[in-house]
């Protein structure tokens, strides 16, 4: 019976091991770590985390700007196991509240990932551009679509 128990246990504390990296978020990079960039990022969150195909993933980026921001533009590009795989524009006003004051802001953001997405480690660089084409950051981070199935919740 003890070893039948100590199966079980190791069995659990192996499965945490696997899922604990998954819920964390990762680390926000700059692109160029030489550029001081207008906006300053302060981090990512994304729920779910692992993110589940075919349901809404949302990503919520906080930031801090010494400058008004009137208006731009988000420029996101996506890549699977480092090849790109997918290009996007969004409004910025459309992703915050505009003017974007002096000091913290958020930029929201939610996603449907159709439900062949493949499961695995992506990586997301987002550029945001003023209303002047003029680069105010330039961040990247990885995230993880985790490998249930949307088949399931048809």
């Amino acid at each position: 019976m003890d070893s039948v128990l100590l199966k079980l246990i190791v069995g659990l504390v192996s499965s945490l091991c696997l899922i604990v990296p998954m819920a964390q978020a990762s680390d926000v990079q700059y692109c160029d770590k030489k550029t001081e960039y207008d906006v300053k990022v302060k981090g990512v969150e994304i729920s779910p985390n692992p993110i589940s195909r075919g349901k809404p993933a949302f990503f919520s980026i906080s930031a801090t700007t010494g400058t008004t921001i009137s208006g731009g533009k988000l420029v996101i590009d996506v890549s699977y196991f480092g090849w790109h795989i997918y290009t996007e524009t969004h409004d910025l006003c459309g992703e915050t509240s505009c003017p974007v004051s002096t000091g913290d802001f958020v930029v929201a953001h939610s996603e449907v990932l159709p439900g062949f997405t493949p499961p695995g480690s992506y990586s997301l660089k987002m550029k945001m551009y003023d209303r002047n084409n003029h680069q105010l950051t330039c961040i990247g981070f990885d995230f993880f679509i985790g490998f249930a199935s949307s088949v399931a919740d048809i």
